[in-house]
Order: C-alpha cells, then structure tokens, then sequence
C-alpha cells in the first residue's frame, strides 16, 4: 500500500504530537499533588495506574503511527511521482 505525502505527514505529525502530550501527561501524573495519583501514605492509587496505562498505551500508538507516517514520506521521496 502506498500513503499519500500528505496522509505520511499527517501521520508524521500525529505521532509527534501524541509523543509530546503523552510525556507532559506523565510528567504532570508524577508530580500530582491533588491527591488523586497518590494517596496521603504516597502510594499510587487506582487512577495512577489506569492513567499511566492509558498514556503508555497511547505512547505505543504514537510511536506507531509516527513510524508508520515517516516510512511513508522517506518511501514517496525515494521513488519518482506518478
């Protein structure tokens, strides 16, 4: 299957953006004082855990999608438009 330039970088640039707002996200997780990541002993709590799932997770997705989107614009420099 052949991506489109537009459709690799968009997929470039999803995978950028998600590599960023998923690290602030955990960055923020870790340095939570609300009470909600941690409670009053400092262990995690139920939302600690199921956040960090969710944000490794999406990390995974974006790592992805990134790679996928960055083939894509190295393979449609690599052979001549149609």
């Amino acid at each position: 299957m052949k991506l489109s330039r537009p459709v690799s970088v968009f997929l470039l640039a999803f995978g950028v953006w998600s590599l960023a707002i998923w690290t602030t996200f955990v960055k923020n997780l870790f340095e939570d004082v609300s009470g909600l990541a941690f409670d009053a002993a400092g262990d995690p709590t139920g939302y600690f855990w199921v956040h960090l799932t969710l944000a490794v997770t999406s990390f995974g997705l974006g790592v992805a999608i990134g790679a996928i989107g960055l083939r894509g614009l190295l393979a449609s420099r690599r052979t001549p438009r149609d």
